[in-house]
């Protein structure tokens, strides 16, 4: 019964349309009165759910994104993408997917990569004769490739909610490959796309102008050598590290490029602290609920149960994927590793899957979901900018789904591909 009082709740609340951070907590207040514990248990695992020194990090990567989003770091790296990729079928398809794995290793965010990286290439995609339709799936979709690399957030609260026993500098490791892969498989699909629609290719510009780009990235760039090659190293923490990008994004886009402006840094400051009091409200409610999950001891039973219909890793695994997927259309990415990963990763872990390794799956298959409606928020974010109905988007977007698919089954399937990197760096 107290299941129902926890899940009932939480469902009716957020079906009429209830912030997911106030649905987390009055379920897991309901829930707490229904048990006849003290109700102060909620706020003091809320609390406590905010209170990992960890979490240091989720804020300044979030400002340092902002930042070089409001710095104009996206066109740099834009134009560089250009000269890579241009000139294959599709071109300015095949330039928006680089970009975004550019840029995602600077931002870590799918929503930025989508609105800086969209807000360039889709006005540009829809003068030289791109569908409209395409220019937006190919920017949605790619972005979810932010979420794979350093300095992802969601990485972060993944390893949280894991306990905090799962190595962030092995996360940030272990999505390299799988990114690189998923921006692969994208390409694929955006030239099989642009080859039937008889898209054009861009011109080849040069290896000085190619050069003379490279060089004015190369300031931006050196922020993904800092992230990553600081806390894999161990020089420094992840939350470090956060500071750090802060200060050296600043530095670069106030200084060096002199492209943040008096208003831009103001207005970058107070979307980083409206984005971190939605993340880390998200967080603590998330907590409380996760522990009622683990009194409950639903971890424990849902393993029994996935037991007695299979002793099979992959039968398991394909099971959460699709638990995932469909979980994904409904809620966004943030609460939803904060409320699942305390119940999969169990699962995932008596059958023998890494926890790293999971992590990746787990961030993969949530990527998807916010692509996807109703709930698609990244989905919404390049509509949006593309100024496109959101049922129009979805018609064509198939190619891209299956190639984001087809990824997520290679990732799941095969673990080397997330942990050899990882284990090659320690």
């Amino acid at each position: 019964m107290e299941l129902y009082v926890l899940f009932g709740t939480f469902t009716v609340l957020l079906l009429i349309g209830t912030p997911v951070a106030f649905c987390l907590g009055t379920a897991s207040f309901a829930t707490i009165v229904y048990l006849g514990l003290p109700p102060v248990v909620v706020f003091q695992r809320l609390n406590s759910g905010v209170s990992v020194f960890a979490l240091m990090a989720i804020p300044f990567f979030i400002y340092a994104g902002v930042l070089m989003v409001r710095g104009d770091i996206a066109r740099r790296l834009v134009a560089l993408a250009g000269t890579w990729v241009g000139s294959f079928r599709g071109g300015l398809g095949q330039v928006n997917i680089v970009a975004s794995v550019l840029f995602g290793g600077v931002s870590g965010s799918a929503a930025a990569d989508a609105s800086a990286i969209g807000g360039l290439m889709i006005p540009q995609m829809r003068d030289k004769g791109y569908d409209v339709d395409y220019a937006v799936n190919v920017t949605v979709v790619s972005s979810i490739i932010a979420l794979m690399l350093p300095p992802s957030h969601n990485l972060i609260i993944y390893s949280i909610s894991g306990g905090g026993r799962i190595s962030i500098a092995d996360l940030f490791t272990a999505g390299i490959i799988p990114g690189i892969i998923l921006a692969l498989s994208l390409m694929t699909a955006a030239w099989f796309v642009a080859k039937k629609h008889n898209y054009p290719t861009e011109p080849f510009p040069g290896f000085r102008i190619m050069g003379s780009l490279f060089i004015g990235a190369v300031p931006g760039l050196i922020l993904i050598a800092i992230i990553f090659g600081g806390v894999r190293s161990g020089v420094f923490t992840a939350s470090e590290s956060s500071c750090i990008a802060v200060v050296y994004a600043f530095l670069i886009t106030a200084l060096a490029y002199r492209t943040l402006s008096w208003e831009a840094f103001t207005d970058a400051t107070f979307a980083a602290v409206r984005t971190t009091a939605m993340v880390l409200l998200v967080i603590g409610c998330a907590a409380s609920f996760g522990w009622l999950l683990a009194y409950l001891r639903v971890p424990a039973e849902l393993v029994v149960f996935l037991q007695g219909l299979s002793e099979n890793p992959f039968v398991i695994l394909l099971m959460i994927n699709i638990a995932l997927l469909v979980l994904g259309t409904f809620m966004d990415m943030s609460p939803l590793i904060v409320i699942t990963t305390p119940i999969f990763l169990p699962v995932a872990v008596a059958f023998g899957v890494d926890p790293v390794h999971f992590g990746i799956i787990m961030i993969l298959n949530l990527g998807i979901g916010l692509c996807t409606p109703p709930v698609g928020a990244v989905l919404f974010v390049g509509c949006a900018v593309g100024n496109v109905p959101v049922w129009q988007a979805v018609r064509s977007i198939w190619p891209f789904y299956f190639a984001a698919l087809a990824t997520l089954l290679l990732v799941t399937y095969i673990p080397a591909l997330s942990l050899w990197l990882p284990a090659l760096f320690r």
